[in-house]
C-alpha cells in the first residue's frame, strides 16, 4: 500500500508565512531579511524600504542605505521574472545564472529586428552591439548615470522605436530602455543610487564590476536554479509546483529539473497537491497574534501563483488586472484589507472582514505606527488598485 503524502493544512502555511517571512516577530537585519526571502521586490521603488520597515527594527532606512550604497552588502540586481530585486550580493549570482541570463537571447533578437524593421539600421545586430559599446564606455567614464544622462552622452540611446506598431497602445519609447535592459540580463549592469529619496524611480546605472568590485562569478544554470528553488521552498513552502514555476519565470522543464536537484517531498496542502523540502514537515507552533501593512509588490503577497489561502475573496479589490498587488493589510497570516497613504500623510485602510475587537485594535495601531514613520515623505503610486482610489476619494 501507497504511503499518503503528509498533510500541511492552511493553518499551518498561514504559522509559517508569519515566522519565515519575518512579520510576526522582526528580522535581526535588512540583509538577513532579503537573505531569507530569497530578495525584496525592487522595480517600485518604495517596496523596498516599506517590505523591509515592515520586518525590521531600528533606523530601516539607514540601514538599507548603508547596505545598498556604503557596505553594498545589498544589490539591486535584475532577477526572477525581469524584475529587479535587492539581494545579498553574494546572492546575485545565483539571480543572475539562475535567471535574468536566460533572457538575454530573445531580447537581443527582438530588439534587432525592431531596429531593422523600423529602418535604425540595415545591420541591426552591430548597431545594437556598438550602442551596447557605447553605453558602457560612458558609464566607464562617468561612474554611474541615469539614462538621461547617457543619453546626452551616446547619439543611439536618443533614437525611438515604436511598440505596438498598429495597435490601440503603441507607442515610442526611447532606445536606451532596451539597451539597459539587455546589458541588463547580461550581467554587465545594474541599478545604483537613486537621484532622489527612497521613493525616487530615476536610479543611476553603473557597471556591475565596478559597483561589486569584481564580475558577477560563474554559477552553472541549473545549479543555480536548484539552489534557488531550494532557497524558495525553505521561506515559502510547502507549496504547489506551479507556485515556484510562476515565481521564478521558469519553464515547466526547468523547474522540474531545479526539483529534482534537490530533492523534494510530495505534500497534501488544503488547497492540492504541494511540494516541501524533506526536512520540512514538522508541525510550526503558531506566532501570537499579528498585524502587518505591506507595500505593493511586496515579496509575501507576491510569493504564490496560487494565492486563496492567504488571500481569500479579496482579489478583485487589491489587485490590478495585470496581478499586480497593492499595498495590503495582513492579520495572522493572511489578507484581510488594503491601505493607502492620502495627501495629508493619513494612512488610511479598510477591513475587507471581520476581524474582531482585538485585532482592530492591533490594525489601528500599525497604522499609526506607519504614518509616524512615513512622516513627510509621500509615497507616490505606481498603479492603482480599486480599493486605493475608494480610500482617497
Amino acid at each position: 500500500m501507497l504511503a499518503m503524502a503528509p498533510r500541511i493544512t492552511t493553518e499551518q502555511r498561514r504559522a509559517r508565512l508569519g515566522i519565515r517571512h519575518h512579520l510576526a516577530t522582526p528580522g535581526p537585519d535588512v540583509v538577513a531579511v532579503a537573505a531569507d526571502l530569497v530578495g525584496l521586490h525592487s522595480s517600485y521603488p518604495p517596496t523596498v524600504y516599506l517590505a523591509a520597515r515592515a520586518r525590521c527594527s531600528g533606523d530601516v532606512g539607514a540601514a538599507l542605505d548603508a547596505a545598498l550604497y556604503e557596505d553594498r552588502a545589498l544589490v539591486r540586481i535584475l532577477g526572477m521574472r525581469r524584475t529587479m530585486f535587492v539581494v545579498p550580493a553574494a546572492d546575485a549570482p545565483l539571480l543572475h545564472h539562475g535567471c535574468a541570463s536566460a533572457y538575454a537571447p530573445a531580447q537581443r533578437r527582438r530588439l534587432i529586428a525592431m531596429v531593422e524593421d523600423q529602418g535604425i539600421a540595415d545591420d541591426g545586430a552591430a548597431w545594437v552591439d556598438a550602442a551596447a559599446a557605447a553605453t558602457v564606455a560612458a558609464l566607464e567614464r562617468r561612474g554611474e548615470a541615469t539614462a538621461n544622462e547617457l543619453r546626452d552622452e551616446v547619439e543611439a540611446l536618443r533614437q525611438q522605436i515604436m511598440f505596438g506598431k498598429g495597435k490601440t497602445w503603441g507607442s515610442q519609447v526611447g532606445v536606451s530602455t532596451r539597451i539597459l535592459f539587455l546589458l541588463a540580463t547580461a550581467g554587465t549592469i545594474l541599478r545604483a543610487r537613486p537621484r532622489g529619496s527612497w521613493v525616487s524611480s530615476a536610479y543611476r546605472w553603473a557597471l556591475t564590476e565596478r559597483w561589486l568590485g569584481a564580475p558577477l562569478p560563474a554559477v552553472d544554470p541549473a545549479e543555480a536554479r536548484a539552489t534557488l528553488a531550494g532557497r524558495w521552498l525553505a521561506t515559502f513552502g510547502p507549496a504547489r509546483f506551479e507556485d515556484l514555476q510562476w515565481w521564478t519565470g521558469w519553464t515547466v522543464t526547468n523547474t522540474r529539473k531545479a526539483l529534482a536537484a534537490i530533492g523534494t517531498v510530495d505534500v497534501t496542502l488544503d488547497d492540492g497537491d504541494g511540494i516541501a523540502l524533506p526536512g520540512d514537515l514538522d508541525t510550526l507552533e503558531s506566532p501570537a497574534p499579528w498585524v502587518r501593512f505591506l507595500p505593493e509588490l511586496d515579496p509575501t503577497t507576491m510569493g504564490w501563483k496560487v494565492r486563496d489561502w492567504y488571500l481569500g475573496p479579496h482579489r478583485t479589490a487589491l489587485f490590478d488586472r495585470n496581478g499586480n498587488a497593492g499595498p495590503t493589510v495582513w492579520h495572522d497570516g493572511r489578507i484581510v484589507g488594503g491601505w493607502t497613504q492620502r495627501p495629508d500623510g493619513e494612512v488610511a485602510y479598510r477591513i475587507l472582514e471581520d476581524v474582531g475587537s482585538d485585532a482592530t485594535a492591533l490594525i489601528e495601531a500599525e497604522a499609526e505606527r506607519l504614518r509616524t514613520w512615513l512622516g513627510e515623505i509621500r509615497v507616490p503610486r505606481h498603479f492603482v488598485i480599486p480599493l486605493q482610489a475608494d480610500l482617497t476619494r
